[in-house]
């Protein structure tokens, strides 16, 4: 699993804990990686869409006086197990690249 890319599981760890508008999860996933991570539209509206078809997440218009209207998104209970998915995983890759790191800078320090 490429974690720098999987931009599905991002998404849907921002959306854990509140429905947002496309442009928002973009700037959470941006601010919370302290500007490591950055998705332009062209990588975000192909990813929430996917994630809606799957069920994953759903998306309803919200009205707003005198502006345009915005898609909001929101998780799904299969979204969330989804998610469940993706942080066991997260936490299986980051304990073997621990592993691997440790004991490499274990070496170097002999």
């Amino acid at each position: 699993m490429g974690f720098k890319g999987d931009l599905e599981a991002l998404i849907l760890a921002v959306l854990a804990d509140h429905a947002l508008h496309g442009y928002e999860i973009s700037k959470r996933i941006r601010t919370q990686s302290q500007d490591v991570l950055k998705y332009g539209e062209g990588q975000l509206y192909p990813a929430l869409h996917k994630l809606e078809q799957s069920g994953f997440i759903q998306a309803e218009w919200m009205l707003q006086d005198g502006k345009p209207d915005r898609k909001v998104y929101s998780i799904t209970s299969a979204g969330r197990e989804e998610l469940e998915r993706h942080k066991s995983a997260w936490s299986k890759f980051v304990s073997g690249v621990g592993g691997i790191m440790t004991s490499h800078l274990a070496k170097e320090n002999k």
